[in-house]
């Protein structure tokens, strides 16, 4: 019997996860990428003997990591993760360090001395998003909708009034803690997903619930090592990759996907998965919903003579006022006056990512998505920002600055990410659950996607749940000849929401 021949366009994390998932279920399997290389937002920085992460650099959910990469059939030799004991700081402008650790007793023994009183608070926050966060997994994160009515079930909506899911990620926390520095310290979380705390729903106070509860790890080598690994797992198992390989065109038939166009070339195909950033092939994929995107990154990066080593690998700053700096970003859309920001400096514990002696550091700055700021001419704002980074994190840094780059909305625009966002689409009510693009986002009945802006969202972890998803739903629509989707309900419902 002839196999299926599967394309997926994309090769980053997601698609080349859902290759071997595929793969391993007897699928042929094909990877087309436009870029010369693999990895899509898992990529490093390379200079002169230095590598750091580009994109994504904290590590949650191991455990869910790990069960996807072994039903890949990636083998655990090859890669391997470590657990932070002390999980973060969080610096606040008058001077106050709240530092976040996995052991709950040292957690404790911190409240004590930052924020006294509020001891009993975290016990019974943890108590309770314990309970929240069993609710979500099963109910959310472990489920794909591709049918609206498989959301919309009596058991959901009490899930979804559990999570209270109608509230904001800081509204919620403000009923745990009263300490307004502690609220912001548990609802920053959402900008790991491009949020806003004030507006996300607040199913994502899971993250720093889960930060606790799982811990945070490091991926020996930088979280973008994963890339050579699973390529190398793809050349194993004959799995090809394409490069250079832009799909410009799907040419579809009575409902479904019949071919691609491939630098000109037309390709045959019995389905398609799209692992590209969706939003921006929506309309190409017959998609005419207009999206919101994430938040935008200002990004430095740097190679360092000489070692941070008493410093935390990941540590936040905060500004005079992050609820302004929130509206800076998500309303007012301009360059923030004083923002938070968050630094990763891994070298302290991984030697191999730059010369000896010498380390790497990667900055973090929360701006406006979109196009309407010029960041070539901003060199005032970002000499600011170096300048705060030295005065309040790595000090003489540019005495011991060896290079320095920097990365910003308009160059992840022209990466192709959606309006220059670093997170797909806004983790916002409307944008959430079944009102995420589905892994069957289209009337096309053969085409399935994964990535950040599908459900169930962005984080590395959570895209790896994706590309599983659209795996089994592949399997399972083969194995019964079952192309149906139901599309319709979930717009209903939507519309009807946004009228409210």
């Amino acid at each position: 019997m002839t196999k299926k021949k599967i394309a997926i366009a994309g090769a980053g994390i997601g698609g080349m996860v859902t290759a071997l998932l595929l793969q391993k279920q007897g699928f042929d399997v094909s990877i087309f990428e436009k870029e010369k290389k693999a990895g899509g937002r898992l990529s490093f920085i390379e200079r002169d003997g230095y590598r750091i992460d580009e994109g994504p650099t904290i590590v949650l959910l191991p455990h869910l990591l790990k069960e996807v990469m072994e039903e890949a059939g990636v083998d655990e030799r090859a890669w391997s993760l470590k657990a932070l004991e002390t999980l973060y700081s969080i610096t606040f402008k008058d001077g106050k360090t709240y530092t976040k650790f996995k052991d709950k007793d040292e957690q404790l023994r911190e409240l004590s001395r930052q924020f006294p009183g509020e001891e009993a608070s975290f016990e019974r926050y943890m108590k309770e998003m314990h309970e929240r966060f069993e609710i979500g997994n099963a109910a959310f994160l472990q489920k794909s909708f591709v049918r609206g009515k498989d959301f919309w079930t009596f058991q959901n909506m009490k899930s979804l009034m559990k999570l209270k899911a109608y509230q904001s990620t800081k509204k919620l926390t403000s009923t745990f803690f009263k300490n307004k520095q502690l609220q912001e310290a548990y609802s920053l979380q959402t900008l790991y997903i491009g949020g806003n705390p004030h507006t996300a729903p607040a199913m994502y106070s899971l993250i720093p619930f889960s930060e606790h509860e799982h811990g945070i790890y490091y991926v020996e080598g930088g979280y973008a090592s994963l890339v050579s690994v699973l390529e190398e797992e793809l050349a194993k198992r004959d799995i090809p990759i394409y490069l250079s390989a832009r799909v410009e065109k799907v040419a579809e038939e009575n409902g479904k996907v019949v071919s691609i166009k491939v630098n000109g070339e037309n390709i045959q195909v019995d389905a398609l998965v799209w692992n590209g950033d969706y939003p921006q092939a929506a309309n190409m994929l017959g998609d005419k919903k207009r999206y919101k995107p994430s938040s935008g990154c200002l990004l430095f990066y740097f190679g360092i003579d000489g070692i941070y080593e008493n410093k935390n690998v990941h540590q936040f700053f905060m500004g005079e006022n992050f609820e302004k700096h929130m509206r800076e970003i998500f309303e007012e859309k301009k360059v923030p006056t004083d923002p938070s920001f968050y630094t990763f400096n891994p070298s302290g514990m991984d030697s191999t990512l730059a010369p000896n002696g010498k380390s790497v550091l990667y900055t973090l700055v929360p701006v406006p998505s979109g196009d309407h700021i010029n960041w070539q001419e901003e060199t005032a704002f970002i000499n600011k920002m170096v300048d705060e980074i030295e005065s309040r994190a790595f000090p003489e840094l540019k005495k011991r600055m060896e290079w320095l780059e920097v990365k910003t909305p308009n160059d992840a625009g022209e990466k192709g990410l959606f309006m220059g966002g670093s997170f797909g689409l806004a983790p916002e009510l409307l944008q959430s659950g079944v009102f995420r693009p589905q892994v069957k986002p289209t009337k096309l009945a053969n085409l399935y996607a994964t990535g950040a802006s599908i459900h169930p969202g962005g984080g590395i972890p959570i895209v790896l749940q994706s590309a599983r998803h659209a795996a089994h739903q592949i399997v399972k629509d083969f194995a019964h000849h079952s192309f149906t989707k139901d599309v319709n309900q979930n717009e209903r419902l939507k519309e009807s929401i946004s009228s409210l």
